[in-house]
């Protein structure tokens, strides 16, 4: 690697974890804003993973001006960090002005992706529009029935990724209901590693975000590659320990406030496995909206396994105890599971009867 291209990718990852401390700065210094949103630009995705409730293939890409709307509604509410998801949003025509607009309002970008659309080019794009976080998660070593996501078919892309990205990468590899060979995550994890990245390993819920415990043999890799793994500043998984033996947490779920998910509609939801609670737009959601949920209690919690929620409600772990009860919506609709998704269906919603806002 050339010495100004390493000098380059040094400045900016010191220029980037200097602004990831003023995001925890911030964080900690108020409980009043976002701290991570996770943006829908589109639902449709090149894969169909049986395991997947996210993703749909028809749905059309959000237009860029009422992205563009989206991201300076998320800045109202003091948003830090903005994770891009799906679907897969490479396949979004716009998304490097998406990411382009984030960095404007001076906020941290994130993309989740599936990795397959990657070329060259399209690495240097993102370099280009000023990506901070990339992740990708492979679930297998060899493609199967389940998944295409693996580690054979994303190599390549994993090179490109390690010579021509100035963004960090993160790898994260899976356990659980699907993956049919346990130590495909310690695989993964070590080539992640062997080229520079961050890895994590992820526990695959059930189609509600619920927990499933690990087997003996699934146990012995996390704790392998929960051990190695390179941390960053975002891996607050001491939740993970729980969730792998089947045991629930007891935590403070600030989805709602702290973290928000909008979908591409433009209605805020609690988590990707919340959808339609409360199914609000972006728009109408306040500061009011944001002080109630960070004290409600959600019934679905302790079993939970959403790792981008736990990570960012881990921030006000030790402080404003959840006093209000989540009777806005029943806690059989918050915990009723949700269909995967299949090919040519519309993404599973969660029906709500009476407004998440009702007793605002």
């Amino acid at each position: 690697m050339a010495l100004g291209t390493t000098i380059r990718r040094k400045y900016l990852a010191v220029h980037r974890r200097t602004r990831e401390l003023w995001t925890i700065g911030k964080a900690l210094a108020s409980t009043r804003h976002v701290v991570q949103a996770h943006l829908i630009p589109i639902r449709r995705c090149n894969l169909a993973c049986t395991y997947c409730n996210e993703f749909d293939d028809f749905s059309k890409p959000v237009p860029l001006d009422e992205m563009r709307r989206r991201v300076d509604e998320l800045g109202r509410l003091g948003t830090s960090f903005i994770v891009i998801s799906g679907g897969e949003p490479l396949l979004h025509p716009e998304l490097d002005d998406v990411i382009r607009h984030i960095r404007k309002r001076c906020l941290l970008a994130a993309l989740i992706t599936n990795g397959y659309l990657l070329t060259k080019e399209r690495i240097e794009r993102l370099n280009r529009a000023g990506l901070d976080h990339l992740q990708i998660s492979i679930d297998n070593v060899q493609p199967d029935d389940v998944s295409k996501k693996s580690l054979k078919v994303l190599d390549q892309k994993l090179k490109l990724l390690a010579e021509h990205s100035e963004f960090h990468v993160n790898i994260n590899s899976v356990l659980g209901s699907g993956v049919k060979d346990a130590a495909d995550a310690a695989a993964i994890a070590d080539r992640a590693l062997a080229l520079g990245f961050s890895t994590t390993v992820g526990i695959i819920h059930d189609g509600n975000g619920q927990l499933r415990p690990l087997g003996a043999d699934e146990q012995a890799v996390f704790d392998r590659i929960m051990h190695t793994s390179r941390r960053s500043y975002s891996r607050f998984n001491h939740f993970q320990q729980n969730i792998a033996r089947g045991k629930p947490n007891d935590w403070r779920c600030r989805a709602g406030a702290r973290y928000v998910y909008v979908c591409e509609d433009g209605l805020v939801h609690f988590c990707s496995q919340k959808r339609g609670v409360p199914g609000v737009p972006i728009a109408e959601w306040k500061q009011a909206d944001l002080d109630r949920e960070f004290l409600t209690k959600k019934p679905c919690a302790p079993r939970c396994t959403i790792s981008c929620v736990q990570q960012t409600s881990y921030i006000d772990h030790w402080r404003a105890p959840q006093t209000q009860r989540a009777n806005m919506v029943p806690a059989s609709v918050l915990i009723r599971p949700a269909a995967p998704a299949t090919a040519g269906s519309a993404s599973p919603t969660v029906e709500v009867t009476e407004s998440v806002r009702s007793n605002s």
